[in-house]
């Protein structure tokens, strides 16, 4: 089954910071918990121990975000990073401490022996160990392979493959992951970033090379030109029947009613594709209908995204006002 891995909490903080402020980590947190996300990655964007080891105090403390998190200890969903250069015994210790369910060390990938250590201490205290070859690109693909057979000998849970800079294409990326899929029995991840404008198209062709989890970040929040947007990435692969135990209406509500609204306020961060731009390319409808579609659903009292889809599976070509009115009264039925 494929997962997804949200990392808005913690590549998403560099927009802000370091990372996120209390109330917006909280927020996040209940909302992708709510709706069924299969991993969270939070925290400080340079990982637990930045804070005090690299200086990114523009941010929580490592503290404060565990404590945050501990509603959602039991659902084992909840990780952090970890930088393999910024390793220390004693954050694996508080992190396992706290009831993390994963930390992810990551490094440059042509240096994953920094990551053994690691990786065996956060086995050795009941987490789970990700990894994410950061900078994928500089090594070759079976220079890769070769790294995660290493690791997955070390006690390695998942294996990432990180296109840092938004630079790889999508014959490249499927070609990479399928070489990994084959060379491992763990679960292969795919990280991208959108610099090419090819996050979603990358997400597509990891899928299609065997990646059993996608990253992405919230609106598409991440450092440089951002991340795969986690709802348009959970929007595109539902289209191939994929992630359906994701509660993605939910999540774009969410998106349009609170975070949207908060991130342009206090950060000036602009969604690049709104829920309701996003909800008339999973359907086909036409913007032309946008107005209508509003004002029906507010005079109606229904879920605006609900009425888009139903609608449009009678008619996304040019659907009546009397046909939707009619689809929101089956709906409030």
């Amino acid at each position: 089954m494929l997962k997804i891995l949200d990392c808005t909490l913690r590549d998403g903080g560099n927009v802000v910071g370091k990372g996120f402020d209390a109330n917006l980590t909280s927020m996040m947190l209940k909302a992708l918990i709510d709706c069924n996300v299969d991993y969270i990655e939070m925290g400080n964007s340079g990982g637990i121990g930045a804070y005090e080891v690299a200086g990114f105090t523009k941010a929580e403390t490592d503290e404060k975000y565990l404590e945050l998190m501990q509603p959602y200890a039991a659902t084992g969903k909840v990780g952090m990073f970890l930088n393999a250069k910024r390793y220390r015994q004693k954050y694996v210790e508080l992190a396992a401490a706290n009831h993390l369910a994963f930390l992810r060390v990551g490094v440059d990938a042509d240096e994953p022996d920094l990551a053994i250590e690691p990786i065996k201490v956060i086995k050795k205290n009941g987490m789970k160990a990700f990894y994410s070859a950061m900078k994928a690109y500089i090594v070759s693909p079976e220079e890769l392979a070769e790294s995660a057979k290493k690791l997955e000998a070390a006690g390695l849970d998942e294996f990432t493959i990180m296109d840092s800079a938004g630079c790889m294409l999508p014959d490249e990326v499927e070609k990479t992951v399928e070489l990994l899929t084959k060379s491992v029995s763990i679960p292969i991840a795919f990280h991208c970033h959108n610099n090419l404008a090819l996050s979603a198209a990358n997400a597509l062709a990891a899928y299609r090379g065997g990646a059993s989890v996608l990253d992405g970040g919230l609106m598409g929040m991440a450092r440089s030109a951002g991340n795969l947007p986690t709802e348009a990435g959970i929007a595109v692969l539902q289209k191939y029947g994929e992630l359906k135990h994701i509660n993605l209406y939910s999540l774009l509500q969410f998106i349009n009613d609170d975070l949207e609204p908060i991130m342009k306020k206090d950060h000036d961060y602009h969604n690049p594709i709104t829920p309701f731009d996003l909800v008339l390319g999973i359907t086909g409808l036409h913007s032309s209908k946008s107005a209508l579609f509003k004002k029906v659903a507010a005079e109606t009292g229904v879920n605006l995204y609900q009425l888009m889809v139903h609608t449009a599976v009678i008619d996304r070509k040019n659907p009546s006002e009397d046909l939707i009115r009619k689809v929101a009264g089956e709906i409030k039925a």
